[in-house]
């Protein structure tokens, strides 16, 4: 079988880390998404990826009710537990409108940083045929640098698209896409992808 297709994963563009209002838990990161323009850019990618036949994955942070499944244990992480935040079903834990799945397109959910660590992600893309990761998300420097160092070591070929990401702080993602990203795969713009598309 040949690993030739290619597949948009689509990182935590969830409400609570994206949308200004009642449910959102990261200001800083939402402030950074709306400067930048990252949904717009997203969606466009979307679009042209749902028409260029890729597989379309959606990777979402979100927790059974037991929390027991949360595979990172980190200080970090209990804020999810102790205030019951992030379940599966909850408004905050969806993917925002704008890029909201289309029956047929999967949707991921992971209870730590990185998409492949238990989940199915991995071998969902080896049976699908997929070679090559697109990756949009936030943040820049957590969620897209563990997929690409994840997706990179498996074998895949990694590429990022530098304005569908953006961190808690411009510095954050400056540096994530000037010195750490470029080590697992190729850093790229929406411009530049669209362009290859057409």
């Amino acid at each position: 079988m040949t690993h030739s297709r290619k597949a948009l994963l689509l990182l935590d563009y969830q409400v609570a880390l994206c949308e200004e209002g009642p449910h959102l838990r990261m200001p800083p990161l939402a402030a950074q998404v709306a400067e930048r323009g990252v949904l717009v850019t997203a969606e466009k990618v979307l679009a042209a990826a749902r028409t260029a036949g890729w597989l379309v994955v959606h990777v979402r942070l979100a927790f059974d009710p037991s929390y027991v499944l949360r595979t990172n244990r980190l200080a970090r992480f209990d804020a999810y537990p102790d205030q019951r935040a992030m379940l599966t079903d909850s408004p905050e834990a969806q993917i925002v409108q704008a890029l909201a799945p289309l029956p047929g397109e999967p949707v991921v959910d992971k209870g730590c940083v990185d998409p492949f660590v238990g989940t199915p992600l991995l071998q969902v893309l080896a049976a699908e045929g997929v070679g090559e990761v697109v990756l949009g998300g936030v943040a820049t420097n957590l969620v897209v640098e563990s997929a690409a160092r994840h997706a990179s070591d498996a074998g895949l070929q990694v590429t990022v698209v530098e304005d569908m990401c953006a961190s808690f702080r411009p510095d954050f993602h400056e540096f994530s896409v000037a010195n750490m990203l470029p080590l697992f795969g190729t850093v790229t713009s929406a411009e530049e992808l669209l362009g290859s598309l057409a």
